[in-house]
């Protein structure tokens, strides 16, 4: 009888201690151990290279783990601190020490959401490159102003913004540059699907031309309802070889983008992209262009305009003229609203 209620005393408190016990290993395993915000989760970058006890100095850094001691001991268990992987981890408020080591322990990186805009000058792009990627801005810039780099992915140094096709892009933190540029190149080469190509074959323009053209279209206008137009009027001026005559590439070469009135002191400018003097193409876009502007560029307008002018009342829209006698009509109309507005 007495053994029985020993029995059962000391199965109660087993059970107590097993539910204790159970209950710590949930904690230890489940609970939410991080103070993070709800709606912005921490960025861990682990270098190559780190131990275990680098990356407890930056989480302790960052006053993150609540619970060191059960964080330390699970990582144990798990094997982590022979384990430890470099990479971009994000951890959220509501993560428990079991999942946020087991992603650590995997190497399961939270790839970079890199999304590239258009841009004008490549030290503008290799800036927003370096605030999003893990390498230095003038570095980036030294190797995009590389013809010896370039080449490799079949650009030259005023052309190679081409390659870059505005998107948003998954990369891994711990991707090298070399491999960074790779995938830019596999991008480029998906966009340019065979009816693309097949499209600027029957321009007799190839894929650079056509980004080339294109960032002088999106330069001249913002209104994709006349874009192709627009595309349409500097592939004529291409085919009969008269220059292109566009006032965004003066600005290009000025590089100066406040001008808001191109002037002969503007064009008399000794550049390579000043397309009054010089026939043909530019060597190089004057910018990173659009996607949508590149189809408007393949699929032009097919029309007799050779001169286009913006509208005197600055909607953004042109007026297309087939002479140059009507062109000048138009240029007068603009011009003297201009004037109105002491615009020089």
């Amino acid at each position: 009888m007495i053994d029985n209620k020993k029995f059962k005393i000391f199965i109660l408190l087993f059970s107590l201690l097993a539910a204790m016990f159970s209950y710590y290993v949930w904690q230890v395993f489940k609970t939410p151990n991080f103070d993070v915000k709800a709606d912005k989760p921490f960025v861990l970058l682990i270098p190559k290279g780190a131990s275990f006890q680098t990356v407890l100095d930056t989480l302790d850094k960052h006053k993150l783990v609540r619970d060191q001691l059960s964080f330390r001991f699970l990582a144990k268990i798990l094997s982590y601190p022979e384990r430890v992987k470099a990479g971009r981890y994000l951890i959220y408020s509501e993560s428990g020490n079991f999942e946020v080591i087991r992603k650590l322990r995997n190497g399961r990186q939270d790839a970079i959401r890199l999304v590239i805009n258009t841009f004008r000058l490549k030290e503008d792009l290799a800036g927003k490159l370096a605030k999003q990627l893990p390498f230095d801005s003038t570095f980036i810039y030294k190797q995009l102003d590389s013809n010896e780099y370039v080449s490799q992915f079949g650009f030259n140094k005023e052309t190679i913004p081409c390659m870059f096709i505005p998107n948003t892009y998954e990369i891994l933190w711990t991707s090298s540059f070399e491999s960074f540029m790779s995938k830019m190149n596999k991008e480029y080469t998906k966009f340019w699907t065979s009816e693309r190509k097949e499209k600027a074959q029957k321009l007799a323009l190839t894929p650079t031309e056509v980004g080339i053209l294109a960032s002088i279209v999106e330069g001249e206008s913002k209104k994709s309802d006349e874009q192709s137009r627009i595309a349409g009027v500097y592939w004529n001026r291409l085919k009969t070889g008269m220059p292109l005559q566009a006032d965004p590439t003066i600005v290009f070469a000025w590089k100066d983008f406040t001008i808001k009135r191109v002037t002969g002191k503007y064009t008399a400018i000794s550049s390579p992209y000043n397309t009054y003097k010089l026939t043909g193409l530019p060597p190089g876009p004057i910018s990173i262009p659009s996607p949508q502007v590149i189809d408007k560029v393949l699929s032009l307008e097919r029309h007799s305009y050779l001169y286009f002018c913006a509208k005197e009342d600055f909607s953004g829209y042109h007026s297309f003229a087939t002479s140059y006698e009507e062109h000048m009509q138009n240029a007068r109309r603009y011009q003297s609203a201009l004037n109105a507005l002491k615009i020089k």
